[in-house]
């Protein structure tokens, strides 16, 4: 079982859920959560109404917080469990590569053992003389004593290699079943450590899960009441939450992240890109809207894709997945410490390279970027934010 530490976190987005009067270990959620009663008491009033969103949005982004926390320890857990793995399985092939050569070498020493035994015989059949004697006594076989004399050394010659070798074969399979032997110690020990690894990962993935889960029912009266004090629907308030939890995964993070470099890409077109943020600040502090393209109304794709099209270059579609794909086909994307201005850069909530991006951001350099990020914000600009971040950008206009 493997478990991949990015994919532990694939789906654990927080979603709605239904009241339960539980506490969380944060100095705000100490407190008992908003009930339904203190929700209307407080649309009675601005200043308190305005009090009781920032309240609830306190306690998501605590709850958030938290939940950051778990993640990061169900991936470093994760990860060592990945690790311990791999040494498990490198030594396993090591018994495996052992153990055939034991075989091999055992299957020799046997054949070995077996031929001395041959010769043994041979001369205990033969008398102490053995073969050689033979030789002596059937003169009319042999052409003068001194060939008989060389015969019989020969003889002994090579039944002393034979004798060598077969004891050498004997020693060598020995050492190679010590050999083995001492490798399966050291698996067992690899496979124990792997399987505490396993145990420990698994803890803390059920651990975030549990957190999740929890998060779900909370946020489900959460977004009810938000949408109540704010008077907006409640689908409307699920994306402006998610645009919340969103923006505070991306600020647990810090970066540069390092990428090695795919393929040459040339430096940006200047002109072009003065040209594209020109268009995108004049958008800025105007509203986000999903599926926004303007005039007055943004989404985090939209703006990209417009703010480009003004320059007379297209980078996809109106989403910020694709238009990764797009840079991603026309060879574009660079290492994100490799970024200058006017770089595309994108977050995932997964590492897989073709797997699907939640937000597009232009790159101003200097470490600022961009952006119309989600329902309880404007366009803006703002310092880069690591959590979550891809490691590659896209140059839309080398």
């Amino acid at each position: 079982m493997r478990i991949s530490s990015r994919r532990l976190l694939a789906g654990l987005v927080l979603g709605g859920l239904i009241f339960t009067p539980l506490v969380i270990d944060s100095a705000e959620a100490r407190k008992p959560y908003p009930s339904a009663q203190d929700v209307e008491n407080a649309r009675k009033n601005v200043a308190k109404k305005k009090a009781m969103i920032a309240r609830i949005q306190g306690i998501i982004q605590d709850l958030t917080k938290e939940q950051l926390a778990l993640e990061k320890i169900a991936m470093l857990k994760a990860e060592k469990y990945n690790q311990a793995k791999d040494e498990e399985d490198a030594v396993a092939a090591k018994v495996a590569a052992l153990q055939k050569k034991v075989d091999a070498a055992t299957a020799e020493a046997k054949q070995a053992k077996t031929q001395l035994g041959q010769i043994a015989s041979q001369m205990w059949r033969n008398g102490a003389g053995g073969t050689s004697l033979n030789l002596f006594l059937n003169s009319q076989k042999a052409g003068n004593l001194l060939y008989q004399l060389g015969a019989q050394e020969k003889i002994a010659q090579s039944s002393d290699q034979i004798y060598k070798q077969a004891i050498q074969r004997q020693q060598y399979a020995k050492s190679l079943e010590d050999e083995l032997k001492a490798a399966k110690v050291e698996l067992a020990a690899k496979t124990k450590t792997a399987q505490d690894a396993l145990r420990a990962a698994q803890a803390a993935a059920d651990e975030l899960q549990s957190k999740v889960d929890e998060q779900k029912e909370l946020n489900k009266t959460f977004v009810a009441q938000l949408a109540r004090l704010q008077n907006i629907s409640i689908s409307l308030e699920q994306q402006r939450i998610q645009g919340l939890i969103d923006e505070q995964r991306q600020l647990n993070g810090t970066g540069p992240i390092d990428a090695p470099n795919l393929y040459d890409v040339g430096p940006p077109n200047d002109d072009k890109v003065d040209i594209a943020f020109a268009f995108a600040k004049k958008q800025l502090g105007e509203r986000y809207v999903l599926g926004g393209m303007g005039p007055d109304v943004w989404d985090c794709s939209g703006i990209t894709k417009a703010s480009y099209a003004a320059a007379g270059i297209y980078i996809g579609t109106h989403s910020a997945t694709n238009q990764f794909r797009n840079m991603a086909a026309k060879r574009r994307l660079i290492p994100i410490k490799e970024a200058v201005p006017g770089d595309l850069m994108w977050y995932s909530y997964v590492d897989d390279f073709d797997g699907d991006k939640y937000h597009v951001v232009m790159y101003l350099g200097d470490g600022m970027m961009l952006e119309a990020p989600n329902p309880l914000r404007t366009v803006r600009i703002v310092p880069l934010r690591y959590g979550d971040l891809f490691r590659y950008a896209g140059r839309p206009t080398p």
